[in-house]
């Protein structure tokens, strides 16, 4: 089982990275999709979370409006699209999968996890 993301690095206040994250090693299709974060000092805070379907979405309120899930099965690959992206972005994103969809962001419902994708936003 593997989970690989990408796409992380170095914006301006203001800007968008687009992060990727490529499955193998099980079943995509089953499986819940959520991204998470940590900065330096602090807890693991969820992000974001999609449905095995796509259909069902959750976001932290403190990325509404600004972050956008999606995943492609046929690829087995999920993104995360960050616009308008804020210093207090700045942490390291990791992505998971789970067999249940929970619509929160809670990582305890995660089974596997990514090594994680470091995104800097500078003022």
């Amino acid at each position: 089982v593997q989970l690989v993301e990408s796409g992380g690095g170095l914006v301006q206040a203001g800007g968008s990275l687009r992060l990727s994250c490529v499955a193998s090693g099980f079943t995509f299709e089953d499986y819940a999709i959520g991204w998470f974060r940590q900065a330096p000092g602090q807890e693991r805070q969820g992000v974001s979370c999609i449905s095995r379907s796509g259909g069902d979405t959750y976001y932290a309120d403190f990325v509404k409006g600004r972050f956008t899930i999606s995943r492609d099965n046929t690829k087995s690959t999920a993104s995360l699209l960050m616009n308008n992206l804020k210093p207090e972005d700045t942490a390291v994103y990791y992505c998971a999968a789970g067999a249940y969809y929970t619509g929160s962001s809670n990582p305890d419902t995660y089974e596997f996890w990514g090594q994680g994708t470091q995104v800097t936003v500078s003022s």
